[in-house]
């Protein structure tokens, strides 16, 4: 099993670029610029595409152009007209309780309260696709979650995410060739 496609998990517009809740924005932006991939607005995916090729691999890159809590209707459309399994997709998103600095691979698993995750679990009707989490890290209480993800990282916390997302580069080769475990042991233990 390979990954076919990559899904960076964000809000659309210039308001939202520098958020924290753009992470997966983030790393397929930097993953189109190092394999010389141009994004493009495919409206039939309800978001920007860019085609990359990794170890000789056809990879697609998406950034839904939908908000956040929509998803999994950009993801749905483009799984079903290049006729991608769901273990063949790679979804980076923000991951709160995860430190900022620090990246980690998921198979399966709940949505957490991420709701970019939650609607494209309900859309697919699986859990079953690869995660990377990107940590931002938490602001400590419940109700400032939203007021948290939809701002931007202080410097600090930014550079440690910068980190995390050119360590997350280093992976994906072995992630796009199926190599899950050691992509995971690398990553994770660069904690």
């Amino acid at each position: 099993m390979t990954i076919k496609l990559i899904v960076g998990l964000g809000n659309p517009g210039k308001d939202y670029q520098s958020n924290r809740h753009n992470a997966g924005f983030w790393l397929c932006e930097a993953l189109a610029h190092l394999y010389a991939g141009n994004f493009k607005k495919e409206t039939k995916f309800f978001g920007e595409v860019a085609q990359i090729n990794i170890s000789g691999r056809k990879v697609r890159l998406l950034k839904p152009t939908v908000f956040m809590n929509c998803s999994g209707q950009s993801i749905q459309s483009i799984v079903n007209f290049y006729q991608i399994n769901t273990n063949e997709i790679l979804i980076v998103h923000d991951e709160l309780d995860i430190d900022p600095g620090i990246a980690k691979i998921k198979f399966d698993g709940g949505h957490g309260g991420h709701n970019g995750l939650r609607d494209t679990i309900q859309t697919l009707g699986t859990k079953a696709f690869h995660r990377l989490r990107i940590g931002i890290g938490h602001p400590g209480d419940k109700s400032q979650v939203t007021n948290f993800v939809l701002h931007a990282p202080s410097k600090g916390e930014l550079e440690k995410i910068q980190n995390s997302l050119n360590n997350s580069l280093q992976i994906i080769e072995d992630m796009i060739n199926g190599n899950f475990d050691k992509a995971i042991k690398t990553l994770h233990t660069k904690e």
